[in-house]
């Protein structure tokens, strides 16, 4: 695998205190903001928040670390790793906001989000900038 981006995924309270302070003190740029997930850039770095999910989707828990890995091929990337017998913790699927993608978790319970970019749902196309 050789990612064409690495970005960590930070759960926290609330993700618009975390998107302000890094504006406000490092001059963070706005990437994607839909409220719930938030993604900011630093120089040529990524920097993104989550709002802790339902209980209903348990995957991404309500605190930890995700790491997102951009990659070519998404879906041999899943193969790969279920051949290696990885328990996938996220199905591999196609998700509004832009990406298709899976997760899985690390022996120290991170996980890890592959994904690779699609088109997103019109719904998200705003959260954009």
């Amino acid at each position: 695998m050789n990612p064409k981006k690495i970005s960590p995924t930070i759960t926290v309270a609330d993700p618009t205190i975390s998107r302000d302070f890094y504006i406000k003190n490092f001059g963070a740029k706005v990437q994607f903001d839909c409220g719930w997930y938030i993604n900011i850039s630093l120089g040529d770095h990524e920097l993104c928040f989550m709002k802790p999910q339902s209980p209903e989707q348990p995957v991404f828990g309500n605190k930890g670390l995700t790491y997102n890995f951009e990659i070519e091929n998404v879906d041999a990337e899943h193969d790969r790793l279920l051949q290696l017998g990885l328990p996938v913790i996220m199905p591999l699927g196609d998700h509004p906001w832009g990406d298709r993608g899976f997760g899985i978790m690390d022996s120290n319970g991170v996980i890890l989000y592959f994904y690779k970019t699609i088109e997103p749902e019109k719904s998200f196309k705003q959260y954009f900038k």
